[in-house]
């Protein structure tokens, strides 16, 4: 539990706390319309559209959450030469996140999800993307702005969030890694399936129950804490990492370090989507961490804000002042 003047304290941190956020950033465009009949040339509802709405997804959502809260923020990641870049990179700094870091590359798009909205829930998904991995080049000026921000901006924790498109590769991600070591930065890392276990000697690594069980290729045959410690200690042999900290969707979240751990139940919520909690989750928990050096605070806070996210349609950032509220109601004493 916290007392008030901590609570107050750490809130008010979040605004000196500055964090680098690097990975695949996208664009969500949502067509929002009418359903009430069926098309005449195939079994499918018609949508009658009636108005689009672009957010910012991925790694730029992450980013999002964290400025929401506070954080100076700058990512770094890879775009089109195309008006979803634009509009992309428009939308960012439009909440003040720092961009300028961001490549914009002659052989790929801007990966665009693009969702069709009826009577309130997805009809259909759209993606236009490219998932190879980023060239040479590309991967070598994103290290360089990497490190100059480092040297410069000195921050106080790196995320690495994996999309699986591209950006983050087997040798960047060591790259990054290793230097914020050197440095003394803590880096929390949301990852996917291809380069699950690349992220060696990180600082926070946040899996969910179905990309552990994949990427461990391990059963777990039940949720509780002294199954999970067992998982902790399976990803440590081979990450060397420092926390482990595996979301579980209704069953809570579960963080772990080599001599401690806590299964965290969930808070009773009405769910109406799920889109970009992931991405909410990994920015309270390193944002708390960044600022305060605690893990459990750091995996409490985020869900809590992974549950008022899932409240919402769409993906859209924790509100600071909601989850000021809400922390206030059950951490604080």
């Amino acid at each position: 539990m916290l007392d008030q003047k901590a609570f107050k304290a750490l809130f008010d941190g979040f605004n000196h706390t500055k964090i680098g956020v690097i990975g695949d950033i996208m664009l969500d465009t949502y067509w929002w319309g009418n359903v009430d009949r069926i098309s005449p040339e195939a079994p499918v509802p018609i949508v009658n559209l009636k108005r689009k709405e672009i957010r910012v997804g991925g790694a730029a959502n992450v980013a999002l959450n964290l400025r929401a809260l506070g954080a100076p923020t700058t990512i770094f990641a890879v775009i089109g030469n195309d008006v979803e870049g634009t509009d992309l990179k428009g939308l960012l700094e439009a909440e003040g996140i720092q961009t300028k870091y961001i490549h914009t590359s002659a052989d790929r798009v801007t990966t665009n999800k693009v969702r069709v909205m009826g009577r309130n829930q997805q009809m259909m998904r759209l993606d236009h993307e490219h998932t190879n991995d980023i060239n040479a080049a590309e991967e070598a000026q994103l290290f360089k702005n990497f490190c100059a921000y480092v040297e410069s901006e000195q921050p106080s924790l790196v995320i690495l969030e994996d999309y699986n498109k591209g950006v983050l590769t087997a040798s960047l991600i060591k790259s990054v890694i290793d230097f914020c070591n050197q440095k003394g930065i803590p880096t929390a890392v949301d990852p996917k399936q291809k380069n699950f276990l690349a992220f060696k000697g990180c600082t926070l690594f946040k899996p969910n129950l179905k990309e552990v069980k994949e990427g461990l290729k391990m059963d777990i045959p039940q949720i509780n804490a002294a199954e999970l410690f067992k998982v902790h200690h399976a990803l440590y042999e081979q990450m060397t990492h420092a926390i482990s900290f595996i979301t579980l969707s209704e069953h809570g979240v579960f963080i772990a370090d080599t001599s401690s751990n806590k299964l965290i139940p969930t808070h009773i919520r009405n769910i109406a989507d799920v889109s970009g909690a992931g991405d909410t989750v990994i920015a309270v928990a390193s944002l708390v961490y960044a600022a305060s050096k605690d893990m459990v605070l750091a995996a409490e806070m985020a869900n809590i804000a992974g549950g008022l996210v899932c409240e919402l349609v769409g993906t859209a950032p924790i509100n600071k002042a909601v989850l000021e509220a809400e922390v206030n109601k059950l951490l604080v004493s």
